[in-house]
């Protein structure tokens, strides 16, 4: 989202674009200090294939708000990432 509007705004100093991507910072910053959060509860090896989530969760975010589209054989790796973390977490 901070792309489209510094390309529609021209400059990063408009306010429309410092007030996107400062939240996209402040939204960086939220997550990284709830993974670290999450490393204190929970093993490395448990937590890590979480990550993989991002390939599932970035997509579907930006189906929502941005509106990109997907093909058929997109959606089938995603289910078989998801496989993967199942695996992985229940070992």
């Amino acid at each position: 989202m901070s792309a489209i509007e510094l390309h529609k705004a021209g400059s990063i100093f408009s306010l429309s674009v410092c007030i996107i991507l400062g939240s996209a910072f402040a939204l960086y910053g939220f997550t990284t200090i709830a993974w670290v959060w999450v490393l204190q509860k929970i093993d490395l090896g448990k937590a890590y294939p979480l990550m993989a989530l991002a390939f599932a969760i970035v997509p579907i975010g930006s189906y929502l708000f941005l509106g990109e589209r997907f093909t058929a054989q997109y959606f089938i790796g995603v289910a078989l990432i998801m496989t993967g973390i199942v695996v992985a977490v229940k070992s």
